[in-house]
């Protein structure tokens, strides 16, 4: 493992441990070249995965760039970590055991925006702003007047 901080392949796993839903390894690690410490995490991939953009363009999936999507829309919001993180091992495992090598960005899209739906509900208007491109104030209306009749209200 390269060390973030001066690049060097000399580093040393220090600790070893699952998370907390066994999903993936931490690890600690020491440069013993700069001494810097970082954390890792190993996760199983079941498969290469290929995202089908709307334009024709394909690009590996990137687990990292959607968990940057929800942490957007969630952010400052009163949302468990975990809930979070179950939600996003949740849509990669779907992804994964559909059986399709390449995913369409709208199936993602979705699946975001049903788990969003489940979790908070202003998580969800802000992640459906950017996901349906909304132009205008009348759009988040017209949304926000089919979420009061299709999202169970928050407790």
């Amino acid at each position: 493992m390269r060390c973030p901080f001066c690049s060097s392949e000399e580093t040393q796993v220090k600790d070893s441990r699952p998370t907390e839903d066994n999903t993936a390894i931490r690890r600690r690690r020491a440069c013993a070249t700069c001494g810097a410490r970082f954390t890792t995490f190993e996760r199983v991939q079941l498969r290469e995965l290929t995202v089908l953009k709307k334009d024709g363009q394909r690009s590996v999936f990137e687990r990292d760039k959607l968990e940057r999507s929800i942490s957007i829309a969630t952010r400052k919001r009163p949302v468990d970590q975990d809930r979070i993180d179950r939600m996003i091992n949740g849509i990669v495992r779907q992804l994964e055991s559909s059986g399709d090598q390449e995913i369409p960005s709208e199936k993602i899209g979705e699946l975001v925006m049903e788990g969003l739906a489940q979790l908070d509900s202003v998580s969800y208007v802000r992640f459906a702003s950017v996901y349906k491109d909304f132009r205008e104030a009348k759009d988040f209306e017209e949304f926000i007047g089919e979420l009061s009749t299709t999202v169970p209200t928050e407790r």
